[in-house]
């Protein structure tokens, strides 16, 4: 209701979290509706038309579905991209999608809608150039194609692509809230935060594109920073979530106008006195061996990769090295790795959103056996029974999730891996 309330203009963002703080703080026992007409934060005349709206919402037959009118932006001729990417924030998306020759799109629960009519490749250039400095710009136009991040006042980050495709230009946007998030507010077990204490090593977070992955090691970096006294450098492309120095010093360079890649920025990394290096992406060979290499010298390696799996993620490391290194690297990476956290995020059952899916890998002797041996597909067998060593598989995750009547059959089905869920 808040975020409809924003979208039919009855409150303001910040009016809405002064109605929010008051409204807990008077015990949330009555009607929200009532609350907020009692309080003299929505006129009562308009109460019946937010109302509305919300039924709509919550009567959708499709889970995760919205109303036509609570997914549209107000896109009036030579409106600003900032302003719509403040109205898409209201309305909770994930996502933004600029795209030439079409409609605007949200992501919603991970689903998209279309939030515009159509836009031409004119107006699309006009809007997407007119968020870009020169320099931005003059890049997107030499390479065709754009890496940034941004930030709009009170509303948030954004970690932006732009690119040409053959009607135009289009760009999508990823909204980074400007809070750090906590485990907690992932939806995910505190125990992972025990990874935040480990001095050495490798810890890899794993999935595929937009399963909150970047969020899972965000929230583990924000518990190093409250725990230890240490020094956290982080290099990101672009950079995500921003890190306010706590227990820790955090220090986070941006590929492109800090560093000229993620190997230079690591090279460097080991002469600047890290205890903890965060690494946005591990895209290469010469990254990885990098990150290796610091978690073998007595640092605390955190860094995502696009896999799907935990034995994927192993094979995946191990694959990128030439066959002469294979001995060698396998030997360092059994030694060096602590653990590998792949999720996903699945639909809810009510629709009202998605909650992760996870897979844990920790490395124990028996696991570094296997990858030391060039056994890894035998590692699946080890999970399915290692749950007293903090195993857990994807499927049964899923198989927890559903059991609880998070999630539904069809959901678990579509993100399992094995098992058929009767």
């Amino acid at each position: 209701m808040p975020r409809l309330a924003v979208k039919l203009e009855l409150l303001s963002n910040e009016r809405t979290l002064e109605a929010l703080r008051s409204y807990r703080s008077n015990g949330g026992s009555e009607d929200f509706g009532t609350f907020l007409v009692g309080g003299d934060f929505v006129p009562e005349d308009r109460l019946t038309e937010l109302l509305r709206a919300q039924a709509d919402f919550e009567s959708s037959d499709e889970p995760g579905a919205r109303p036509a009118s609570a997914t549209r932006l107000d896109c009036r001729p030579r409106v600003a991209l900032e302003d719509l990417l403040r109205q898409a924030c209201a309305l909770g998306v994930s996502d933004v999608h600029l795209h030439s020759g079409a409609p605007m799109k949200v992501r919603i629960h991970g689903l998209l809608h279309d939030a515009t009519e159509i836009i031409d490749a004119a107006t699309a250039e006009r809007m997407l150039y007119g968020l870009l400095a020169d320099e931005q710009r003059a890049l997107l136009q030499k390479d065709l194609q754009l890496d940034f991040g941004f930030e709009i006042p009170d509303v948030g980050r954004f970690r932006a692509n732009a690119y040409h495709q053959q009607r135009g230009v289009d760009a999508v946007f990823r909204a980074i809230p400007a809070e750090v998030p906590t485990l907690e507010d992932l939806g995910l077990p505190g125990s992972l935060g025990e990874l935040a204490d480990l001095h050495q090593g490798i810890v890899l977070f794993t999935g595929p594109a937009g399963c909150g992955k970047s969020s899972t090691m965000a929230a583990i970096v924000r518990v190093a920073n409250e725990r230890r006294r240490d020094h956290i450098l982080m290099i990101e492309d672009p950079i995500e979530f921003q890190h306010a120095s706590r227990g820790c010093v955090v220090n986070q360079r941006q590929v492109g106008p800090h560093t000229g890649s993620f190997a230079r920025a690591l090279r460097a990394a080991l002469r600047e006195d890290p205890d903890v290096i965060v690494i946005g992406e591990l895209r290469d060979l010469e990254t990885i061996s990098l990150a290796l290499t610091a978690a073998e010298t007595g640092h605390l390696v955190l860094a995502t990769l696009h896999t799907s799996g935990a034995v994927r993620t192993l094979n995946r490391i191990l694959g990128v090295f030439p066959p002469d290194q294979q001995a060698q690297i396998r030997t360092m990476f059994s030694e060096s790795l602590r653990a590998v956290i792949s999720q996903r995020l699945v639909l809810r059952a009510d629709g009202s959103g998605r909650v992760p899916a996870i897979e844990i890998l920790p490395n124990t002797k028996a696991v570094a056996n296997l990858i030391r041996d060039n056994k890894t597909y035998q590692i699946i067998s080890l999970m399915q029974t290692g749950g007293t060593q903090g195993m857990r598989l994807l499927d049964n995750s899923l198989a927890e999730l559903l059991k609880a009547r998070v999630i539904t059959k069809e959901e678990a089905c579509l993100h399992a891996e094995n098992t058929k869920f009767a």
